[in-house]
């Protein structure tokens, strides 16, 4: 997926198991890139962008994906869109999704306590190996030694979507030009495929999605937000550590 990821397990489980289900967390991911990548020319959505296969005949996960892309695509008014490039590239719901089910799986197999990140898109179950929330600092817009914010988590997910490492890899679809207005969007919340999802497409609308995202706060979704004038943006319910 062009990141890398981290893993860190928390749980009162021996060092074998814990071996066990890091194992089995790296052998999805992997599986999620053999089959979701771009770059990849024997992936599955290359060979579909190829029309070497048509839409019915592909996999369970990626019709799910691309399902859910389209229902983005109608929430988000357009801005959020899977096709925002030319091709089709699902990676903006990709990363997100694909570490929201690692943690399910992870759960599902006994740990509840553990911290995943894909190149700052987080999602976390359960207390820090101090017992309390897992602390996440949202980088600087401007300074890269400095934080913004510094938030507490213990379960939930962190996404953020800036212009100030990738430079304009948001497009909006609008204009068919770079996204411009905010420098960096940081959204928290219960799924961490649909928080990166929100963070991309508030970057997309630029400032009037300080007003987009102040509406998602009802579904569970707190958001910061910087301009690219510097002014900064939080919603009232946003997990800032003390």
């Amino acid at each position: 997926m062009g990141t890398v990821v981290s893993i860190e397990l928390a749980d009162d489980l021996p060092e074998p198991r814990l071996r066990e289900l890091i194992a089995s967390t790296c052998a999805w991911l992997h599986e999620v890139d053999a089959r979701f990548s771009t770059y990849r020319e024997d992936s599955e959505v290359s060979r579909l962008r190829r029309r070497e296969i048509d839409l019915p005949d592909c996999s369970d996960d990626l019709r799910l994906v691309l399902d859910r892309c389209a229902g983005l695509w109608r929430e988000t008014d357009g801005y959020f869109d899977a096709y925002a490039t030319g091709p089709l590239d699902p990676s903006g719901y990709v990363k997100g999704w694909s570490v929201e089910v690692a943690s399910a799986r992870l759960a599902a197999a006994g740990s509840t306590r553990h911290h995943l990140n894909a190149g700052g898109d987080i999602r976390m179950r359960g207390a820090a190996p101090g017992g309390g929330p897992w602390r996440v600092g949202i980088r600087h817009p401007w300074q890269a030694d400095k934080l913004a914010w510094v938030l507490a988590v213990r379960e939930g997910a962190v996404a953020t979507s800036g212009t100030y490492e990738r430079g304009a890899h948001v497009w909006n679809p609008r204009t068919g030009a770079p996204a411009t207005g905010l420098r960096s969007v940081t959204v928290t919340g219960p799924d961490l495929a649909v928080a990166d999802a929100y963070a991309t497409a508030a970057l997309a609308m630029g400032e009037p999605g300080l007003a987009w995202l102040a509406k998602r706060v009802a579904d569970g979704y707190e958001s910061a937000a910087v301009t690219e004038d510097g002014r900064a943006f939080t919603s009232p319910g946003l997990p800032v550590a003390p």
